[in-house]
């Protein structure tokens, strides 16, 4: 699955902008250039992802112990997954200006350093206060990773390129989820005892160490920009600056200054809306699917990280389908209401499940699928509208005012479990915010005929990739 995603994202069509392919530049040296830049850089941004995620959700498994352990009840554990990303919204816009003027070499290393040190630190909690202030703590030091990947992209991509290289990396939640179960699972349960530590320290001792290490080698290895590296040659660097030249000037919303210019775009409030109906069931699944999985009747901790591993594979393939068919089609609205759609209808399934493990994992299984390929269609939203002198600042404040759902979700359920004995019941009142989100989208973006963002017809055998708020149906 993640080969074909590769295959097609390296020969994806090269952007139909003349300036951008003007001279002697032929289609097969554009190709070869962003081919060039995508194994450079994206390999070594997707295992970061990948890492920042597990670190994010981890606490997910541990809860399988510490909670009896520390004596801390399931609104306890939902407040406290929550409080993450209280801390992340508050510091990520700051995160991503400061972003711009260091540059991201230095601001990943700062980054990942810090939150890996906050993650394995998070072995030492032992009250609910301690537990709080940790999990804020780890919000902080992670605010402004993801939206900064994104703004990072839009300095060597052009939009008609980076829509399929921005969903191949988000492929790396999944991954994290199929990676981070299973490894979760046996560091619980043949590490317990070790040294006098119960497993969940242990957890959160070593998941933290990668952050530190990936950190510190991505500052030495990537570039802040084209112009900056040794690895492309002056051609290769013009050849690139000339495309993103070429896709700003194309976009409708002209060249707005900053945080300023976000802050005075409308559409901006509009995709934090529905960003924060989409990252509702998007987190609750991260945050509580091992909580589930071991209420349906599975008591073994391996055996949690193993079927959950079964619930992330669908969630990658998820992705993938959702966003194939979305490009494909040159679709972008139908497609998240239609995902939004299934997730709902997977959780308002899930209580009558009952303790069939096969069909309560199956449900879960689609719910991720449907939500993971929701989450990816709709970051086509922020590339499109927003020129790049405000793009760090404008994702930013859309996943700073949407991403309080993050907080939202897990505390709601939390509390929903503790009210109820049982978490199906938060995941359905999260279905219907999110088909709420879906419906706002629905209205308040019309659907036009799909055209090329420069207004032009594609040329050659090339399709143009299409933009959600230009291409909608």
């Amino acid at each position: 699955m993640s080969v074909r995603i590769l295959r097609e994202t390296l020969m994806h069509s090269h952007p139909q902008t003349g300036a951008a392919t003007s001279g002697d530049t032929t289609p097969d040296e554009v190709d070869r250039t962003y081919r060039k830049v995508f194994f450079r850089l994206i390999p070594l941004l997707f295992l970061c992802y990948v890492i920042s995620y597990i670190d994010r959700v981890n606490i997910s498994f541990a809860k399988l112990q510490f909670m009896h352990d520390l004596g801390f009840s399931e609104s306890t554990y939902g407040l406290g997954a929550g409080l993450f990303f209280i801390g992340y919204v508050l510091f990520e816009v700051p995160s991503n200006l400061w972003m711009q003027r260091v540059g991201a070499r230095r601001t990943l290393v700062r980054i990942m350093f810090a939150w890996g040190l906050a993650s394995s630190l998070m072995m030492f909690v032992r009250t609910p206060t301690q537990f709080y202030a940790m999990r804020f703590l780890l919000g902080v030091t992670e605010a402004g990773f993801f939206p900064g990947i994104i703004f990072y992209l839009s300095c060597w991509f052009p939009g008609a390129r980076r829509a399929r290289v921005t969903a191949f990396l988000m492929m790396a939640t999944a991954v994290a989820g199929i990676i981070g179960g299973p490894m979760s699972g046996f560091i619980m349960t043949r590490l317990a005892g070790v040294g006098g530590l119960p497993g969940w320290q242990w957890l959160f001792l070593l998941e933290g160490v990668p952050a530190v290490t990936l950190g510190i080698f991505a500052f030495f290895y990537l570039g802040d920009s084209p112009a900056e590296v040794r690895w492309l040659s002056d051609r290769e660097k013009a050849l690139i600056s000339r495309e993103l030249l070429a896709d700003e000037q194309s976009k409708h919303s002209g060249h707005l200054d900053g945080l300023r210019g976000a802050l005075a775009n409308p559409r901006v409030y509009l995709a934090a809306i529905v960003y924060f109906a989409v990252m509702m069931p998007f987190n609750a699944i991260g945050f509580w699917a091992p909580t589930i999985i071991r209420d349906l009747g599975v008591a073994n901790v391996l055996d949690v990280g193993l079927l959950s591993a079964l619930v992330f594979i669908a969630a990658a393939i998820g992705t993938y389908v959702v966003g194939a068919s979305s490009d494909r089609m040159m679709e972008r609205r139908w497609h998240v209401a239609g995902s939004a759609a299934a997730t709902a209808a997977a959780f308002a399934l899930l209580p009558a499940a009952g303790h069939n493990v096969t069909i309560g994992v199956c449900l879960l299984a689609l719910a991720a699928a449907a939500s993971y390929g929701c989450f990816v269609v709709f970051w086509t939203i922020p590339q499109t509208f927003l020129p790049r002198s405000s793009a760090a600042g404008g994702i930013a404040m859309i996943t700073s005012l949407g991403g309080t759902g993050g907080f939202v979700s897990p505390a709601f359920v939390g509390w929903t479990k503790m009210q109820t004995g049982s978490a199906e019941f938060g995941l359905i009142g999260l279905a219907v915010v999110l088909m709420a989100g879906v419906v706002l989208m629905l209205i308040v973006f019309p659907a036009t005929g799909a055209k090329p963002a420069t207004g032009q017809a594609p040329s050659g055998n090339a399709p143009s990739q299409p933009e959600f708020g230009h291409t909608h149906r």
